[in-house]
């Protein structure tokens, strides 16, 4: 295995590791906190779900075209976060936020250090598997 190679296959676990860990602690905070998802956080976890899988399955057989697809799934995953983070902290979006069935989406059921939310959690793993797989894509390129 060439050091390229090395690179891609850490690169791949890591990725999984973060799609893991978030999709862990979404479970932990609705199943054992009790915290009941509100419609943008369901959209968050049909984003984030799926790379556990993804990214798992192509970290085992180390096919790591599969970045392409899990970059997507991230840009769209965050983008859905950002719009969440955003009415839960801006006034603006806040006043104009679209209907979100039973629970509101400008709920916080978190506030760590006065802006640490769930969306913010699930960003962030949005932002990191979006730049390590863009890394694994440009790290293709370089190998070719």
């Amino acid at each position: 295995m060439n050091r390229n190679e090395k690179t891609l296959e850490n690169l791949l676990v890591i990725a999984w590791g973060i799609s893991l860990i978030a999709t862990l602690g979404s479970l932990y905070f609705s199943e054992i906190m009790k915290f009941i998802p509100c419609d943008l956080c369901w959209f968050q976890r049909i984003f984030m779900y799926p790379q556990v899988i993804i990214l798992g399955m192509a970290a085992i057989r180390k096919q790591y075209d599969i970045a392409r697809y899990s970059l997507v799934l991230s840009i769209i995953g965050g983008l859905i976060s950002t719009y969440h983070y955003l009415i839960q902290k801006v006034p603006f979006f806040q006043d104009n936020a679209i209907s979100c069935g039973i629970v509101p989406c400008t709920g916080q059921y978190i506030n760590w250090l006065g802006f640490i939310t769930i969306p913010f959690l699930a960003l962030i793993a949005f932002i990191l598997i979006a730049v390590l797989s863009s890394m694994i894509i440009r790290k293709m390129k370089e190998g070719n």
